[in-house]
């Protein structure tokens, strides 16, 4: 082993100290998002572009990134609402502006969504592409971002995708989100909510009260952050609906499928 000098020493230390800071600030970007506490109001669009007029008068309110424009956006942040940009992440949509870049990663078709495909998520090509969707996300002004289909390896993908995967892939999303000030979502994917909960600010839920699901998404209350649940159905459902998910602390709207403006927001 080679002695050190005390210059050496010191050039050492210093280096030490210049890697922490790097730790510490890193840990700091995601503790300085927002996060939504259980219970914040909110609701979703995606079929409907919303206009700073007709949006509504929620906490939060999730809408499509390639959408929705900037100054709406930055409209309806000036009305006191947060907002959550939607896109997806483990897909490949024929209709967006960057498919070109993705198309040849991709697996099979998403049963049921035609032009859509899953996406290799193990790509460096994939998460360059999903970056740049983040830097856009900045650029409208997005307070945090949804992204959709992340739960590949439990579907039939095509492509070999495991648990492993995506894993891996959300605790890339999830740092990249908060390295640029947002925050972020778990989509679904309860499978993987022990692996990843702790990286992520809030859950997006789709009818975990239909399949019977929602004690698996208590960890996220448990740690003070907002489950944004979306049942889908009539309004007569919210009777059966909305008791059960105050009592678990849920933010619950009933929607119909094609996450329009028509809400029933419990309670």
């Amino acid at each position: 082993m080679l002695k050190q000098t005390p210059k050496s020493r010191l050039i050492s230390i210093l280096a030490l100290i210049a890697m922490l800071t790097v730790i510490v600030k890193g840990d700091a970007s995601s503790m300085d998002v927002w996060r939504p506490a259980p219970g914040t109001s909110w609701d979703i669009w995606l079929s409907v572009a919303p206009k700073p007029d007709s949006a509504p008068q929620v906490e939060a309110f999730d809408v499509d990134l390639f959408d929705t424009p900037g100054p709406t956006i930055a409209a309806i942040r000036a009305s006191g609402t947060r907002v959550i940009c939607y896109f997806s992440a483990g897909s490949a949509e024929n209709w967006r502006s960057d498919y070109p870049q993705l198309k040849r990663f991709r697996g099979k078709p998403l049963g049921g969504w035609p032009g859509e495909w899953w996406l290799d998520i193990r790509s460096r090509n994939v998460r360059s592409v999903m970056a740049a969707r983040l830097d856009l996300a900045v650029a409208k002004g997005c307070d945090a971002i949804d992204p959709d289909n992340v739960d590949g390896a439990s579907n039939d993908n095509g492509l070999g995708l495991t648990r492993a995967d995506s894993v891996a892939y959300l605790r890339f999303l999830a740092a990249e989100a908060h390295a640029r000030g947002l925050s972020i979502g778990l989509k679904n994917a309860l499978d993987l909510i022990p692996a990843v909960e702790g990286q992520f600010d809030f859950a997006v839920n789709e009818q975990c009260f239909v399949y019977d699901e929602c004690q698996r998404l208590l960890p996220f209350i448990a740690s003070g952050k907002a489950v944004f649940n979306i049942e889908y159905g009539k309004a007569a459902k919210a009777r059966a609906i909305c008791p059960r998910a105050v009592a678990l602390g849920f933010s619950t709207v009933i929607k119909r499928m094609n996450l329009g403006s028509w809400v029933v927001a419990c309670p």
